[in-house]
């Protein structure tokens, strides 16, 4: 064998420990979750540092509250709201990510088009200046996917971390039981600008608790989710309030874990 093929299956067999080092990583992590509370997120630090570094202060609320304290309300309008087959699902519901990766294919398409036609314009002299215009991205990730991404892993796009993504989402699903992995989620989630978990939003938003959260209540606060930031600044618009009824109406038929 040649020096520079051994060299290759030297580097092959390195890059291969590593990544098995790292599942083994995240697989240790999950595992202590059973009995430990997770104390912040990637996410969260990753928001904490930007917001450090736009404002020079830290405005920060998160409170973990156990499964106990948490209204079922909420908990109902949230899965009604980001993922109905949660109780049943393994974790990844593939069906949802071909959807939503069809739907962004056509977005993209659509994008692309009419900034062709606004360089056209602003090339003609007729706009000025032009503005691109970004496609609307929509997801299809479970609850368990979205606590994976939020626990370990950075906002990028890739396959890369879709593959990683799904890999901590079957080590959450096998590791921990349905309600610890609503309970971590509804902990951490972000519901606003350095605004964490369901109690924070429920202090924040109603003056209540987590526990004392009413249908309607809950059913705002999962509206919110998809864009928090968004919503904070308007949490009584019309689309919201419009929104949290068809949540509302849902979550009479949603099974709890």
């Amino acid at each position: 064998m040649s020096p520079i093929k051994r060299h290759g299956l030297r580097l092959a067999a390195l890059l291969v420990l590593s990544v098995l080092a790292l599942q083994l990583y995240f697989g240790a992590r999950v595992a202590l979750m059973t009995v430990l509370d997770p104390q912040s997120t990637s996410f969260q630090r990753s928001e904490a540092w930007r917001i450090l570094a736009l404002r020079h202060e830290l405005p920060w609320s998160q409170h973990w509250v156990d499964d106990g304290q948490l209204s079922a309300h909420l908990k109902r309008a949230v899965i009604a709201s980001e993922d109905a087959g949660f109780v049943d699902h393994s974790g990844v519901e593939w069906d949802a990510i071909e959807a939503a990766w069809q739907r962004n294919q056509k977005a993209e398409a659509k994008a692309e088009r009419l900034n062709q036609q606004i360089a056209k314009r602003a090339a003609s002299g007729t706009q000025k200046p032009p503005v691109q215009v970004t496609p609307k991205v929509v997801g299809g990730s479970t609850i368990t996917q979205q606590l994976a991404k939020n626990l370990f892993l950075s906002g990028e796009r890739s396959p890369v971390r879709k593959a990683q993504e799904v890999v901590i989402t079957y080590m959450l699903e096998g590791l921990l039981n349905k309600r610890r992995i609503l309970t971590i989620y509804l902990n951490n989630v972000e519901w606003g600008e350095g605004v964490f978990g369901a109690e924070a939003a429920a202090r924040h938003y109603f003056r209540a608790t987590a526990a004392q959260l009413a249908p309607g209540q809950a059913a705002r606060l999962a509206v919110m989710l998809p864009a928090p930031k968004r919503f904070e600044r308007n949490p009584g618009s019309g689309y919201v309030a419009i929104r949290s009824a068809t949540i509302a109406a849902r979550m009479g038929g949603v099974e709890l874990p």
